[in-house]
């Protein structure tokens, strides 16, 4: 790929690096693409238990490639309307990754950089990362990564961010859940690797479960019909074999048998 290394960070782990240094990693067809395609093909692979998201150099992304936008701008409709869409199925497929994604952010994230980092489960920063909604200030919006940023810190700290396109240091962006974790930038593949440990203890179908089941979840009324459905996955869920196992190795006091072994 041109834009992008893909690579293995460890056992069980890929990881998927953004390359294009020399532009902050900003994105354009090609890079939005060759994402989609990576997250395609480390799905379909059994080896890769968990996916990182990275970027080249001193920034992890600064969003969209103004080059790239500035040819959007004089495009018809239904040219913008296309790249639009690729755009958005390339976000959708990361977020409904099976497999757990962890973004491994340095320097800035700034528009569609905020909503890669969004976009993964779980967002890891070094101290002096700085993150933006830019896109009101080229007199656009940040329509495609809104439902990614809302989901990640909830619809008036999205509209916030948005409308003021300030840059937020990541100590707020741990406060209002943009990020999880926020570590001396000479912690941050050590921070990266304590959550890959984490991660790669669980069983990887209990994590497919739990993807799937949290996509139906919304924040509000516990109705009948979503305890019927937490009460059904569970009971099938219980009965699989990682079940078995997990439940054996905890009894036995041994690594179960999906932890990778060093």
């Amino acid at each position: 790929m041109n834009t992008l290394h893909i690579g293995t960070r460890r056992a069980g782990v890929a990881q998927v690096t953004m390359a294009r240094p020399e532009v902050f990693n900003a994105f354009d067809e090609a890079m939005i693409g060759e994402l989609d395609a990576a997250f395609a093909q480390l799905v379909d692979d059994d080896t890769v238990r968990v996916i990182v998201l990275a970027g080249e150099g001193k920034h992890f992304s600064a969003g969209a490639d103004l080059q790239w936008m500035q040819r959007a701008s004089t495009a018809t409709l239904e040219w913008n309307l296309q790249d639009a869409r690729r755009f958005a199925a390339m976000l959708a497929r990361i977020e409904a990754c099976p497999k757990p994604t962890v973004a491994r952010v340095q320097g800035a994230a700034l528009g569609g950089g905020v909503g890669l980092a969004c976009a993964c489960d779980i967002a890891v920063a070094a101290e002096g990362a700085s993150f933006s909604v830019s896109e009101a200030k080229f007199g656009i919006l940040p329509a495609v990564i809104g439902p990614y940023v809302t989901n990640a810190v909830g619809k008036r700290q999205a509209r916030r961010l948005a409308l003021t396109t300030e840059r937020i240091t990541a100590e707020e962006a741990l406060a209002i859940g943009l990020i999880q974790k926020r570590v001396p930038p000479e912690q941050l593949d050590t921070a990266v690797d304590a959550m890959l440990d984490a991660l790669l203890a669980g069983g990887p179908n209990a994590q497919r479960e739990i993807k799937a089941l949290m996509a139906q979840l919304q924040v509000g009324a516990i109705t009948p019909g979503v305890i019927e459905l937490t009460a059904s996955t569970i009971a099938r869920v219980r009965g699989t074999d990682e079940a078995r196992e997990g439940f054996a190795a905890f009894l036995a006091k041994r690594p179960a048998s999906w932890i990778p072994q060093a």
